[in-house]
């Protein structure tokens, strides 16, 4: 049995050259982001709600966690919810549960459209993480979603001082 060869060794980084990495992907990403939201006809903050609601898949969100995981208000939502709505990109549905919630549906058609956007960039993106170990791919995804909560508490704490 053979078993595949190590991978090359990684060069060595400082914080600082991960940060300055880091850096230029957000960008990337925030420009990127923009340009894939102008072609499905959004903003980005709508792109970015609807991307949770597809997430989401048939674990139906309310409003409430959108404006939860979006870091707005629910009055917020409301509007990106009329404009996702009248763009047929979403529908909502009367919670089972509570009727005085909604849940948000993504439109199948739509889901399509979205899909066929970004799976070339995705399929390119799983071919990156596949240069990777499991155990680093761990690690990576670890440090993803710790950055995320970091970022998300700053985000609250700036809003907090804004408010006092």
């Amino acid at each position: 049995m053979t078993s595949e060869p190590p991978p090359p060794p990684r060069p060595a980084a400082t914080p600082e050259q991960a940060l300055a990495a880091m850096d230029d992907l957000i960008a990337a990403s925030m420009v990127g982001q923009q340009e894939m939201a102008q072609r499905l006809g959004l903003n980005v903050t709508d792109l970015t709600c609807l991307g949770y609601v597809i997430q989401a898949g048939e674990d139906l969100l309310t409003a409430g966690d959108l404006a939860h995981r979006v870091h707005v208000t629910t009055g917020a939502v409301t509007g990106i919810l009329n404009r996702l709505e009248r763009a047929g990109y979403v529908t909502r549905r009367p919670d089972p549960r509570d009727r005085r919630r909604v849940r948000v549906a993504a439109v199948p058609s739509a889901v399509s459209r979205v899909y066929a956007l970004y799976e070339p960039h995705y399929a390119r993106l799983n071919s990156l993480f596949a240069d990777y170990s499991p155990q680093e791919t761990a690690v990576l995804t670890d440090w993803f979603t710790r950055a995320t909560a970091l970022v998300n508490a700053y985000r609250e704490e700036l809003r907090d001082r804004q408010e006092h």
